[in-house]
């Protein structure tokens, strides 16, 4: 009789341990305790291509008209500008499908504590680099666009 009860309760939490795991902590940092810019130099050790083509693109456009708001006008993570970081924290919700040194990170939550556009589906695509998991994509499932297909030509917004 213990088996069967033992065999159940892994099956129950089996799943639940398969929601995070390393290449989710790799997305997780992004968004609590506090939400990153991805874009932000101080994180390209973070990222791999082909995002980051698009991060060098944003720098050259940002030294090349430094008063200007350069390619990358929004946070790539939120798929938004504005954000409420308490209710993100409390509705982040990470599930991850890991294939060899290949990773999905889906990160749902929303940007604020009511309204019709306050949710968002993000997908993170990870790749296994010397050990660590570094970003080589996301995607929002919410407005339907993929940030490395975004273009950037110094000093101009991307299309």
């Amino acid at each position: 009789m213990k088996l069967p009860l033992l065999v159940a309760i892994l099956s129950i939490a089996m799943p639940a341990a398969a929601l995070a795991g390393p290449a989710s902590d790799a997305v997780k940092f992004f968004y609590v305790p506090e939400v990153k810019f991805e874009a932000d130099a101080q994180y390209r050790e973070r990222f791999t291509e082909p995002v980051t083509k698009l991060f060098d693109l944003n720098d050259q456009a940002t030294k090349k008209n430094p008063d200007q708001v350069a390619c990358i006008d929004f946070d790539p993570g939120l798929d938004a500008q504005d954000f409420d970081q308490k209710t993100l924290s409390k509705t982040l919700k990470l599930e991850e499908k890991i294939d060899g040194d290949s990773a999905e990170v889906t990160a749902s939550f929303d940007l604020f504590p009511e309204g019709d556009d306050a949710g968002r589906e993000m997908h993170w695509t990870l790749k296994k680099i010397d050990g660590k998991w570094k970003i080589a994509d996301i995607a929002s499932k919410t407005s339907d666009w993929t940030l490395s297909k975004l273009e950037c030509v110094a000093g101009q917004d991307p299309e």
